[in-house]
């Protein structure tokens, strides 16, 4: 065993294909210095704290979360695991902005709390240039997760954002890896525990989600304008699809049926949006119309490959 999990109570936080804040931050992360108290250096610890309002994951309401060291909040219980499979082989709910083993025992250590924007109660958690297992600090990665309580929405509803800037290591010394590199890659996504998943395209895989490579956290986006910047919707216990939907249409302009599409194969797809939003998108050869690069690099369902028939020739991408 690597080592012992401590467990602390304290009372007191579409993925577009793109090439290339609103504070004084590199990146994403916003509101750092609203989330303060800070959780001793440590490797692989869970902290027990209030989030500060209640929220409905997938049908259960959830007022207290743990803190895991290791890129990941969990709500049934502490998870103080390093290494793990794919997210959809988890047994309890998390949220998983980067799923690796950090090791904060050189200093630098990981921040949280609950702060108000924009007149909405907001809980995050911060890991500001954490280095990996063991105690290694060559490579850096900074990464935050925000909650924000949506009950004006509705009961229980809340967003959740991952927001990263800077992603340079995958893996501790423990899961394989050399010098942060290679060996068990991290995960990003969140999980109820049972049927209900995602899984961000790269996870899982060497040298993916790094900064510099096409599926990198810090450089792609999901339902903002902001690159390393992931914002998702939970209204009436469920996660609500993201803004993209429409027709996948041929080189003919018409609507390809739900089994002409072949959902493992990168191919080229002209998307028709039935709606006006349309963030950063790869291409866009006429108004309200996308050129999807790679239905396999998209990234946008809960598995990995993924336009969702809703019905026949009509598809969405579902955050």
């Amino acid at each position: 065993m690597k080592r012992t999990i401590l467990k602390t109570a304290e009372a007191c936080t579409l993925l577009f294909i793109l090439s290339a804040s609103s504070n004084v931050y590199a990146g994403a992360i916003h509101d750092q210095d609203s989330f303060t108290t800070r959780i001793a250096e440590n490797d692989d610890n869970s902290t027990l704290t209030a989030l500060g309002m209640t929220i409905n994951f997938f049908g259960t309401s959830y007022s207290d979360v743990y803190i895991n060291t290791n890129g990941n909040v969990s709500f049934d219980a502490a998870n103080g695991n390093y290494q793990t499979g794919p997210i959809s082989s988890i047994n309890k709910s998390i949220l998983a902005p980067f799923f690796a083993d950090v090791d904060t025992r050189t200093g630098n250590t990981i921040t949280y709390g609950n702060t108000t924007i924009n007149g909405r109660t907001v809980f995050g958690v911060n890991w500001i240039d954490v280095g990996y297992y063991n105690r290694h600090t060559d490579k850096l990665n900074s990464f935050q997760l925000i909650i924000t309580d949506r009950n004006d929405t509705g009961l229980g509803n809340f967003d959740f954002e991952f927001n990263y800037d800077k992603i340079q290591w995958e893996s501790g010394d423990a899961s394989g890896g050399i010098k942060g590199l290679g060996g068990s890659s991290a995960l990003s996504g969140w999980t109820n525990g049972s049927q209900t998943y995602h899984e961000f395209a790269g996870s899982g895989i060497n040298s993916a989600l790094l900064d510099g490579s096409n599926l990198a956290l810090t450089t792609n986006t999901s339902n903002s304008n902001t690159p390393g910047h992931y914002i998702f919707t939970m209204r009436n216990s469920v996660l609500v699809d993201s803004d993209i939907n429409g027709a996948l249409l041929d080189n003919d302009n018409l609507a390809l049926a739900s089994s002409a599409i072949d959902f493992n194969t990168p191919v080229s797809y002209m998307f028709t949006m039935s709606n006006s939003v349309l963030v950063n998108p790869i291409a866009v050869s006429e108004p309200n119309t996308l050129i999807l690069i790679s239905i396999a690099m998209l990234g946008c369902a809960i598995k990995r490959y993924n336009l969702r028939p809703l019905v026949d020739k009509f598809f969405s991408c579902h955050a």
